[in-house]
C-alpha cells in the first residue's frame, strides 16, 4: 500500500466531508424536497457549469475513454471530441424554458415535469422504473472505476477500495443532499482540470516528447495513428452512432436535465454554457490524449482500463500521483452523487408520494426517508460492483443509451411541440426502451449503427403515431417573464 499516494487522497476526502458539513449547515429554510434535491434552485453560472460538466464526465471519461484511446489510438481522441457540445446542447435546448416551466410546476424531479406536461401517472411510473434500472447499471460502472483506481494506484485490494469509496459517497450524498453535491462538484471540477494538465505533461515528458511518443506508436502499430483507429473501428456509422449517444442524446439524460431546473437566473445559464463547454473540451482532449500517448510509455497493458491508474504511478512521483488520483475520483464521485440523488428523488417524490400524497407535509419523515434511501442505494451498489468486467466503457454506454431512448423525445417534444400528448410520449418511451434493450442484448447493429440510432428513430415514429390517438395535454401559461 502506497502511503505517499494515499495521504493527498485522504486530504481530498476530508475536504469533501468538510464541504458536505458546510452544505448541511447552509441549508435554506422552506420546502425540504426543494432544498434537498435541488438546493433551492440557487446555482450560479460557475457552479452550474462545473456540476453539469462533472456530472456528465465520469469514470468512462477518466478511465474507460482513455482505455479505449490506449487500445484504438489517436482516432479515438478525435472521436471523443464530439462530446464537446454536450453542455451547450443540454443548457441550450432545455435551458431557460425547462427552468421556467419547472418553477411554474414547482417540479423537483424530471418526472414531475413529465407529469405536469402530459398528465399521465402511467407514464411517470414507466419513466421512474426505467430510470432506476438504468441508473443501477450506470452507478455500478462508477463504483467499479473508483475501486480500480485505488487498487492500481494505491495498492488497495479491490474489495477494500470499493468499500472505502462507496461508503464515502453514500454518506456525504445521503446527509448533504443536492447542495453538498454541487459544492463538491465545483471543487471536483477544478481538481479534474488540474489533474488533467499534470498527467498529460508528465506522460509527454516520460515518452521523451510528442515526436518520440508518436514515433513509438508508429512502431507499435501504424493504425494507432490513423483516423479510423485499430481494426478500422471508427467507421462512418460508428462515428454517427457515437455522436448521437454521447452528444445529442445527452439532452435526454435525467441527471443532467435536472441540473437545468436548479440554477438561479438567465445570467447563470449563459455563463454556464461558456465555462462548461471550455471545461469539457480541455478534459476530453487531455485525458484521451494521455491515454493514447500512454501506449508509448506502457505498451503491454493487458487491461486497457488500467492505463490511467498505471500511468499515475509510473510517470508521477508518489505524492503527485496521490494528488492526481483525486481527479478521476472527483469525476466518478460527482457522477454518482448526481445519480444517487436522482434515484432517491424518484423513489421518494415520484413513487412514494404519488401513492401517499398526504405525506408531502410530513417533512421529518421525508428527511429520514430521503437520507436512508440514498444511503441504502449506495450500499446495494457496492454489492453490484463486486465482480467487474474488463472494460467498463461499454457498460456505461449501455446505460446511457437506455436512458436516452426513454427520455429524449418526451423531453424535447414536450417542450417544443404543443400538440404532444401522453399517448405519444408513452408510446415513444416504450418503443424506445424495447428496441434498445432488444438490440443491445443481442448485440444487433442494423446497417452497422449502434442500437441507440434505430431505437431513437423508431421511438420518434412511435411518438408521432401514438400522438394521433391521444387527448391534448394540459398546456402551461406563458411564464417567460419570470426570467426577464
Amino acid at each position: 500500500m502506497e502511503i505517499e499516494v494515499l495521504l493527498p487522497l485522504l486530504g481530498y476526502l476530508l475536504l469533501v466531508a468538510g464541504l458536505s458539513v458546510y452544505a448541511v449547515r447552509k441549508r435554506s429554510e422552506g420546502n425540504f424536497l426543494n432544498e434537498y434535491f435541488l438546493g433551492s434552485r440557487s446555482m450560479g453560472g460557475f457552479v452550474l457549469a462545473m456540476t453539469l460538466t462533472t456530472t456528465y464526465i465520469s469514470a468512462s471519461s477518466f478511465i474507460g475513454g482513455p482505455g479505449a484511446a490506449y487500445k484504438y489510438g489517436l482516432g479515438w481522441v478525435l472521436l471523443a471530441m464530439v462530446q464537446v457540445p454536450a453542455v451547450w446542447l443540454s443548457l441550450g435546448v432545455l435551458g431557460k424554458k425547462f427552468a421556467i416551466l419547472a418553477r411554474r410546476y414547482n417540479a423537483v424531479t424530471l418526472n414531475d415535469m413529465l407529469y405536469a406536461r402530459y398528465g399521465s401517472s402511467l407514464l411517470v411510473w414507466f419513466a421512474s422504473l426505467s430510470l432506476l434500472v438504468a441508473f443501477i447499471g450506470a452507478m455500478t460502472v462508477q463504483f467499479i472505476g473508483g475501486a480500480r483506481l485505488l487498487e492500481t494506484a494505491a495498492g488497495i485490494p479491490y474489495d477494500t477500495g470499493l468499500l472505502i469509496f462507496g461508503l464515502t459517497i453514500a454518506l456525504y450524498t445521503a446527509f448533504g443532499g443536492f447542495r453538498a453535491s454541487v459544492l463538491n462538484d465545483a471543487m471536483q471540477g477544478l481538481v479534474m482540470l488540474a489533474g488533467t494538465f499534470l498527467l498529460l505533461f508528465a506522460v509527454i515528458h516520460a515518452a521523451g516528447g510528442m515526436h518520440a511518443a508518436v514515433d513509438k506508436l508508429q512502431q507499435i502499430d501504424p493504425q494507432l495513428l490513423s483516423p479510423q483507429g485499430v481494426d478500422q473501428i471508427i467507421s462512418p456509422t460508428f462515428l454517427a452512432s457515437f455522436s448521437i449517444l454521447v452528444c445529442f442524446g445527452v439532452i435526454g439524460l435525467p441527471h443532467t436535465a435536472v441540473r437545468c431546473i436548479s440554477y438561479k437566473d438567465s445570467k447563470a445559464v449563459h455563463r454556464g454554457i461558456i465555462i462548461g463547454t471550455i471545461v469539457v473540451m480541455i478534459l476530453m482532449a487531455g485525458m484521451h490524449l494521455a491515454g493514447v500517448l500512454g501506449r508509448a510509455v506502457l505498451p503491454d497493458l493487458k487491461i486497457p482500463d488500467q492505463v490511467i491508474p498505471t500511468l499515475m504511478i509510473t510517470v508521477l512521483p508518489p505524492f503527485a500521483a496521490g494528488i492526481f488520483l483525486a481527479a478521476p475520483m472527483a469525476a466518478i464521485m460527482s457522477t454518482i452523487n448526481a445519480q444517487l440523488l436522482q434515484s432517491s428523488a424518484t423513489i421518494v417524490k415520484d413513487l412514494y408520494l404519488r401513492l401517499r400524497p398526504h405525506q408531502i407535509k410530513n417533512e421529518p419523515l421525508l428527511k429520514r426517508m430521503s437520507g436512508m434511501i440514498t444511503l441504502v442505494l449506495g450500499l446495494l451498489l457496492l454489492l453490484a460492483a463486486w465482480n467487474p468486467p474488463d472494460m467498463i466503457i461499454w457498460l456505461n454506454l449501455l446505460a446511457f443509451g437506455g436512458l436516452e431512448a426513454v427520455f429524449l423525445w418526451p423531453l424535447v417534444l414536450g417542450l417544443y411541440w404543443e400538440k404532444a400528448n401522453a399517448a405519444g410520449a408513452l408510446s415513444g418511451m416504450m418503443v424506445g426502451a424495447a428496441i434498445y434493450t432488444l438490440l443491445a442484448s443481442f448485440d444487433i447493429q442494423l446497417l452497422g449503427f449502434h442500437p441507440i440510432v434505430p431505437a431513437l428513430l423508431l421511438s420518434l415514429i412511435a411518438f408521432l403515431i401514438g400522438n394521433l390517438f391521444g387527448r391534448p395535454a394540459p398546456q402551461p401559461d406563458d411564464a417567460s417573464t419570470l426570467f426577464e
